[in-house]
């Protein structure tokens, strides 16, 4: 029996009374599906509390993930018949996989929802997405109800993702939560910060050519993704940003001042091409800010870095 979305408790909330956590915890299993840098902290969110399987396709990453105190599972997103243990094995998921970086759709997250509904499907299912599905939106603040209008097609492949994993939850009873996810920064992240694109002086659009953008911390990120676990509705999207309001020019800037380095010099939109590289371009081509209030009052979540000022100098 699933609990209500607005009483369901999770483990964090027993985190500081040892030896309190219910005995229907003690039989949760969570499965990390993308065990990278946010997977591994969502885990640490959960260690001790819980029991912890991790999908990885690398046989390097096995004691690695053990010595975390995460189970591996050998398995591979590119071949669904090395998935078949996943079934009825987990009692919540939280897939932070990427899609392929080419083609249409997403065959990854059809293979794990397809392997999810053989046997006993989890409660809940978290997937991390992106707020590129939203496209560019002129600068406007942007809600969860705002329709998908994806530009390009690695957002293209996560809105397939997306409805893969909302219809895995109408069809089989899940409460499947998609977090749109806009930048992932931290200090303790490998290439977490604006240092070093502020070290090579890469320039940044001048102000009246530039763009919005978005960010969370990596931790809060984490965090967003267990209470989503428990508190998600069926369904239901969340931003997943910080409160930051920041043209992208801004948080280089501020960045900067934090750091004690130089500003980037700033150049025009018409001559950006000479100075960025495509992928960059392509992410200075949509202007939007996201509203989290969903995430704050629906998941309850309290942000540890509500604005990069205060992230990124953090320990």
């Amino acid at each position: 029996m699933i609990l209500p979305a607005s009483r369901s408790p999770h483990p964090l909330l027993y985190a500081s009374r040892p030896g309190a956590l219910p005995a229907r915890f003690r039989r949760e299993r969570v499965l990390l599906v993308g065990c990278g840098d946010v997977g591994v902290r969502v885990a640490a969110q959960m260690h001790g509390r819980l029991r912890l399987l991790a999908l990885t396709s690398s046989a390097s990453r096995v004691k690695e993930l053990r010595a975390l105190g995460i189970t591996p599972l050998q398995g591979n997103l590119d071949r669904p018949a090395s998935l078949t243990r996943l079934s009825g094995l987990a009692t919540r998921v939280v897939h932070l996989a990427p899609p392929p970086e080419s083609g249409d759709g997403d065959p990854r997250t059809l293979a794990l929802v397809r392997t999810l509904r053989r046997r006993s499907p989890p409660q809940s299912l978290v997937y991390g997405s992106t707020s590129g599905v939203y496209g560019d939106c002129g600068g406007e603040f942007v809600t969860e109800t705002r329709a998908a209008n994806a530009h390009t097609a690695r957002s293209g492949r996560r809105i397939d993702a997306e409805n893969l994993v909302r219809h895995l939850g109408r069809a089989a009873h899940v409460t499947s939560t998609v977090l749109r996810i806009p930048g992932i920064y931290a200090p303790n992240r490998v290439g977490g910060t604006p240092r070093e694109r502020l070290l090579k002086a890469t320039p940044v659009l001048r102000a009246e050519d530039d763009v919005f953008t978005n960010h969370v911390h990596a931790d809060d990120l984490a965090r967003a993704c267990v209470v989503a676990l428990w508190r998600g509705k069926p369904q239901r999207i969340y931003n997943a940003n910080d409160d930051s309001v920041l043209k992208m020019g801004d948080y280089f800037d501020l960045a900067a001042d934090l750091y004690g380095l130089p500003r980037p010099p700033r150049v025009p939109r018409s001559t950006a091409p000479q100075h960025m590289s495509l992928l960059l371009l392509s992410f200075m081509s949509e202007s939007r800010r996201m509203d989290n209030t969903r995430l704050k009052k629906e998941l309850r979540l309290a942000l540890r870095y509500p604005t990069v000022a205060q992230g990124l100098v953090a320990p």
